[in-house]
């Protein structure tokens, strides 16, 4: 009974701090960029348009799908709002036929990406904790959240994934909002303005690291002979 009082002033909580309408306008976008990036990865790989679609999808919806399991909340989003599931499609198709002029607005694409992230790890920890999580499984559903699609995007690519080799530091970001979240949440202290911080900083954060090359921290004292591979650019 208390779990479930719980996750009655949690509920109560989430939709104070958004508006669902925005909410669901700012998924929306949020998924088509995820969908783009995952799609011209797709294209870069010379995928097939089934490949671009698949790509595209598992980029978009894998991190929400994966919290959604997790917490229990059956049947996913992905599966019943419409409107999720077919946006990654018109990415997919977007890049499909205009993936040049796409790959030419590829610095905007990785802005509205790093916003995307900045948004989906602040609404990922929420949601979880909305269903009952304590605060730090909370955080870490919020970072797959916001990642997560990436993972299955790189695995699927034959690709290291990002989340295991984090060039531009991709992962600590959503992991700093997602932190952030949960910090507020223990102080009763969440709301639309610090969920709003939360946010931005997981963005900015990202967009400094883009900027400035930044990466994770690797073994310490570590020497090796072998370079690093890197990926081919387009």
């Amino acid at each position: 009974m208390a779990g479930t009082d719980r996750q009655n002033v949690s509920v109560s909580l989430y939709h104070d701090l958004f508006n669902p309408t925005l909410q669901h306008a700012l998924d929306l976008v949020g998924i088509f960029v995820f969908a783009l990036a995952g799609a011209l990865l797709a294209v870069r790989k010379n995928f097939d348009i089934f490949g671009i679609a698949m790509l595209a999808m598992v980029t978009a919806l894998g991190g929400g799908l994966f919290r959604d399991l997790m917490i229990g909340a059956i049947p996913p989003a992905a599966f019943t709002d419409f409107g999720y599931f077919v946006t990654p499609l018109v990415a997919a198709a977007f890049v499909f036929f205009l993936h040049p002029e796409v790959a030419r607005i590829n610095r905007l694409v990785s802005v509205l990406d790093a916003a995307g992230l900045g948004l989906f790890c602040v609404t990922g920890t929420t949601k979880a904790y909305e269903y009952g999580l304590g605060l730090t499984q909370s955080a870490a559903l919020g970072l797959a959240t916001a990642v997560g699609g990436g993972v299955l995007r790189d695995v699927l690519a034959n690709e290291v994934p990002s989340l295991l080799r984090d060039r531009e530091m991709y992962a600590v970001p959503a992991m700093v909002g997602a932190g952030m979240v949960a910090l507020f949440l223990n102080f009763d202290a969440l709301n639309a303005v610090t969920s709003t911080i939360a946010a931005v900083t997981a963005f900015v954060f990202r967009l400094l690291a883009m900027r400035f090359h930044w990466q994770a921290p690797r073994a310490w004292n570590r020497r090796s002979e072998v370079a690093e591979e890197e990926h081919a650019k387009p």
